[in-house]
């Protein structure tokens, strides 16, 4: 593995010790970790790593989501890395170009969550996995956020609510958020 993985490698195994039940899915990024081809390129059409946002208000009790204008759905924001290797940078980029919030930070370098998951095809661009690598990212005072072009809309959501969310990888993300 290149050196200049290295710190997505220990992130994820700090990640496999802190969520030990989680083992099958760190096993999968760590495998596209190690591929030749580069995995944080949008190019690398098996699959590829993008970095997510849980974008949590000042006062912890709301995340701010994204109706995302290409899937259609509600989400956390995020995007692709674009070659970064800085997965909590990438985090951090996104949420602050989709939501137009002043203030933001990321809060440590863990990683909150891991979710792999497909992407349909899309204005010919082949069905392709995505390798979420999600972190938490702080809201400052000022939550009046912009709509940018990747959303048909932004929401303040409550967290708590969402634990018995129908979309699995948000009920996770707000069972995590619930428990720390």
């Amino acid at each position: 593995m290149a050196e200049k993985y290295d710190a997505l490698a220990q992130q994820l195994a700090d990640y496999r010790r802190r969520w030990p039940q989680e083992d099958a899915v760190v096993a999968q990024f760590m495998m596209l970790l190690q591929d030749r081809e580069n995995p944080f390129s949008r190019d690398r059409l098996a699959g590829h790593f993008t970095g997510g946002a849980w974008l949590v208000s000042a006062d912890g009790q709301r995340i701010l989501m994204t109706h995302h204008r290409k899937l259609g759905r509600w989400l956390q924001l995020g995007g692709h890395a674009d070659g970064d290797t800085d997965m909590a940078r990438v985090a951090l980029k996104e949420a602050e170009e989709e939501s137009g919030l002043p203030g933001l930070s990321v809060d440590g370098q863990a990683i909150f969550d891991l979710d792999r998951h497909w992407i349909p095809e899309r204005q010919g661009v082949p069905g392709h996995w995505h390798y979420d690598v999600r972190y938490v990212v702080r809201a400052g005072a000022d939550e009046t956020f912009a709509v940018s072009e990747e959303s048909l809309d932004l929401a303040w959501r409550p967290i708590a609510p969402m634990a018995a969310d129908a979309d699995e990888s948000m009920a996770r993300m707000a069972r995590k958020w619930l428990a720390r």
